[in-house]
Order: C-alpha cells, then structure tokens, then sequence
C-alpha cells in the first residue's frame, strides 16, 4: 500500500500503523484458500501431489474432459453445542472449496490416471504419453 508522508508525526504514525494492520487482515481473512500442488516429473509419469487437509476421500472428485484433469474438494461443516436441557447454545456452519485444472493432453485416458487419497494428501500418478497432434487452425482468406 502507497501511503504518501507529507508530514511525520505522531498522528500520522498512528494512521499508517492503523492502515497498514487492515491490510494485513484482509490479506489473511480472504486469502484464497486454495490446494498446494506439487507437480514432479518422473521417468515414466508425472505425480502430482495435492494437499487437501481437513477433507475427506468422499469430498474429493476427479474428471478428465477435453484433455484437462479438474481436481475439485468441498466440504461442509455444522456444529452444535447444547445445554444439559437440550437448548442449543452455540451452532456453527462452515463451509470450503477448491478446484484447479491441470492441462494433460489428449492422449490420457480415465483409465491411464491413478490415484490416492492418504493424509490428507491426494497423489495422482498420470503417464507420460505422446502428443496427439491437435487440429491445426488455418486462415480463411476472405475474397
């Protein structure tokens, strides 16, 4: 954040400091909750490797279409707290999702990618194939 100084006191000190702490706030409270993935490229496949914790197997789903692997998790959580009489003192709601998308070409099938689920940890294992040469755009030239 740009904060021009025209005059340093203690007033301006305090603003800056005030300024600067909304900042760091947001950035922490909508940072983007997204899934760390490490890609590593091996002799015979690419492994990629996900961390989804928190998440269960069952909040975890995996599709290929059109050449692109989309990984996508989201879950939903309640929480109720209750007296001894059975009134609810306290209930939460909580709520989470991630989706990334990985390009693997068309020559990967559902069948060529295998993965698991350990730890919070999703580890996909896709081989490496040749290329299938997509169409090649050509120019229409208009007369």
């Amino acid at each position: 954040m740009f904060v021009p100084m025209l005059w340093r006191n203690a007033a301006d000190n305090t603003l800056t400091e005030s300024l600067r702490g909304m900042d760091r706030f947001f950035d922490e409270v909508f940072a983007p909750a997204g899934m760390a993935t490490d890609i590593i490229e091996e002799e015979q496949n690419y492994r990629l490797e996900a961390e989804l914790p928190g998440y269960d197997k069952a909040d975890i789903h995996m599709a290929l279409k059109d050449g692109n692997l989309e990984i996508s998790a989201a879950r939903n959580e309640d929480r109720d707290q209750k007296d001894s009489a059975g009134k609810t003192v306290r209930r939460e709601r909580r709520t989470a999702s991630c989706r990334r998308s990985f390009r693997v070409g068309q020559g990967v099938t559902p069948e060529d990618i295998q993965a698991k689920f350990e730890n919070g940890v999703l580890t996909v294992v896709i081989p490496k194939k040749d290329a299938v040469p997509e169409r090649e755009t050509g120019r229409i030239e208009i007369q």
